[in-house]
């Protein structure tokens, strides 16, 4: 298959520039069995999130005696991509689990809640790239719209390099035939990087300007977040 143009003259393939995000939308309490949820559609790639918790931890020998553990699932419908997807976990699934928990975790104060566990699941109903980024987000505001004591949000963006081009917010296209790709996660009021991962290769003067565009990002997402649970809560009040 013959690779795409995805540089077209000062703009990207799907019209963007290169530091514009893909058009976001983020909403909280989607789900009234949830002790708290969200949905993040960032372009076509679309995320909700379920927490449930604090509560008992089964099997008991799992619980620590300190805090509360993080459990977190991270699964992709079988309609979320062009082929049908097994239902089954994948490697991939499991492993990105563990890459949002670790990301998730420094933002959670689960000293105040020892011995239980706080259950996160997250479905990604329309994959378009970015979505474990979305899923970051989508969780750290199911966590907030629970109630879940925190000690900032997290924010999430990947950023790339495409034809030579370094790109914020990559599309499935520029995913899938770009040189690089950096997931980024910070806690952003306290500049504490929870997720920093590349595929792909960048020289150092790159990947000093890919973080700084994922900030500007951040920034812009980070407002979204906290527009959402405004959205909520203030006007429900």
């Amino acid at each position: 298959m013959e690779k795409p143009k995805l540089i077209i003259g000062e703009k990207r393939s799907d019209g963007r520039l290169f530091d514009q995000l893909r058009p976001t939308q983020m909403k909280v309490g989607i789900l009234k069995n949830a002790n708290g949820s969200s949905l993040v559609q960032m372009g076509d790639t679309k995320v909700i999130a379920a927490v449930y918790g604090p509560r008992e931890v089964h099997p008991r020998h799992l619980a620590l005696p300190d805090r509360a553990i993080l459990r977190v699932r991270y699964h992709m419908t079988p309609f979320s991509t062009n082929q049908r997807k097994n239902p089954a976990p994948t490697r991939r699934e499991i492993e990105i689990s563990k890459v949002i928990r670790e990301a998730l975790e420094p933002s959670v104060i689960s000293n105040l809640f020892p011995r239980t566990a706080i259950d996160i699941f997250i479905e990604v109903l329309q994959a378009d790239a970015g979505t474990r980024t979305a899923a970051i987000m989508a969780a750290s505001l199911a966590l907030a719209d629970g109630g879940i004591p925190m000690k900032d949000l997290v924010s999430a963006v990947a950023v790339g390099k495409v034809e030579g081009n370094l790109v914020l917010d990559l599309n499935e296209e520029e995913d899938n035939y770009g040189e690089a790709d950096l997931p980024i996660a910070i806690m952003p009021s306290l500049g504490n990087i929870t997720l920093l991962q590349m595929n792909g290769e960048m020289s150092e003067e790159e990947l000093k300007k890919a973080i700084e565009l994922a900030m500007k990002g951040i920034r812009e997402l980070y407002e979204m977040q906290k527009e959402a649970l405004r959205q909520k809560y203030v006007l429900e009040e």
